[in-house]
């Protein structure tokens, strides 16, 4: 994980007035990281998981996303380009919610119709 490792990079991207929160498949993520873990390092994981669990919001996946996802991923099988299922999942969830997907690697979410995304250069 990034911020295990110190990358400060989501600060650079995200302003102190910006409402945060994370896709449901986001904390998937972040939780088979700990399952992944080594035993050495799976307790800091499991407590910086926690932590970011704890403190910011996850918007479930619900019809609404359920219809955006559905947009997107027929958008992207009629394009051509492959999406990673996650990403669509992610995209789908701040096209329904209003949101800005901030991220590190803009390639996932480029020319989704409607999906601001927000990406380190």
């Amino acid at each position: 994980m990034a911020a295990e490792r110190g990358h400060r990079s989501l600060d650079e991207l995200v302003g102190d007035d910006d409402e945060v929160a994370i896709a449901a498949i986001t904390a998937a993520e972040l939780l088979v990281g700990v399952e992944l873990a080594d035993p050495e390092r799976r307790p800091r994981r499991q407590a910086l998981v926690d932590a970011v669990l704890a403190a910011v919001p996850v918007e479930d996946y619900d019809l609404e996303v359920a219809r955006s996802h559905a947009a997107l991923l027929a958008h992207a099988r009629r394009s051509g380009r492959a999406r990673g299922a996650h990403d669509l999942v992610i995209a789908a969830t701040a096209l329904a919610r209003d949101r800005v997907v901030v991220t590190a690697d803009r390639s996932g979410f480029a020319d989704l119709p409607g999906v601001a995304v927000r990406a380190r250069p």
